[in-house]
């Protein structure tokens, strides 16, 4: 009796686990994160725009349309710890928002 008999047959080298090594990979490779405004509160609208403003250097019109059009995205390309900083003072003020 063989091996092949007992349908037993070796693995190529490297088969197993081929894709959690690639998602670890991805995971390291993400040095830039995109910060995107979701929702808001009804009530903070105001609060929301005037913080969008002054942190994105926007004018009133751009701002306005930014907010009213969520879920968009405000800034691209940006650290970790500047996305986690803008999307703390954005909850502040009552806007949902998420790092992609």
């Amino acid at each position: 009796m063989t091996p092949f008999d007992l349908g037993l047959v070796a693995a190529p080298a490297g088969a197993g686990g081929g894709a959690a090594e690639e998602e670890e990979a991805k995971e390291e490779e993400k040095k830039t994160f995109d910060l995107r405004l979701t929702a808001f509160d009804a009530k903070s609208k105001i609060k929301v725009i005037k913080e969008v403003r002054a942190l994105f250097s926007l004018g009133l019109k751009e701002a306005k349309e930014l907010v009213d059009n969520a879920p968009k995205v405000l800034k691209k390309d940006m650290k970790q710890e500047e996305a986690e900083k803008l999307k703390e003072t954005l909850e502040a003020v009552g806007a949902t928002v998420e790092i992609v």
